[in-house]
């Protein structure tokens, strides 16, 4: 299996980003109408994806990456560990996960985990785990 460490190619990263751009179509956002999706990249090669889903009680609104983790872990168990994830949105916005989806994906992953993520020119930048959450909290085994 490949690990997060080894880095994906172009093509990969690229595949990755166009994922969460077309997950972000299925976004259901009436009210902020902000349209976000989210590639997760597994150990084992798979992707699974997800969309934002917002909720008239705004506190109750799962965000994409949370979604495309969820799913994951439903259908391939809680021993999933990513690779690497993409979010996208299609408000040429910036979108690095938020808190609370940091550490959501420090949970299944390592710390050389890479997210991408899209900035308001439409480009896409990247970062580590380690680097988006550096203070995680951490499960005592």
């Amino acid at each position: 299996m490949p690990s997060a460490a080894q880095p994906l190619s172009p093509q990969q990263i690229t595949a990755l980003q166009q994922r969460a751009t077309e997950a972000a179509y299925n976004a259901y956002a009436p009210y902020s109408h902000f349209r976000v999706g989210a590639a997760v990249l597994l150990s084992d090669s798979t992707i699974v994806t997800g969309s934002n889903v917002e909720n008239a009680s705004y506190r109750l609104t799962t965000c994409a990456e949370q979604n495309a983790i969820t799913s994951a872990v439903a259908q391939h168990g809680p021993a999933i560990r990513i690779r690497a994830i993409a979010v996208a949105n299609l408000n040429s916005a910036a979108s690095q996960p938020c808190g609370a989806c940091r550490q959501t994906i420090h949970e299944f992953s390592t710390p050389d985990t890479i997210i991408y993520f899209s900035n308001a020119d439409g480009s896409f930048s990247h970062a580590t785990i380690a680097e988006l959450l550096p203070a995680a909290f951490l499960l005592d085994k």
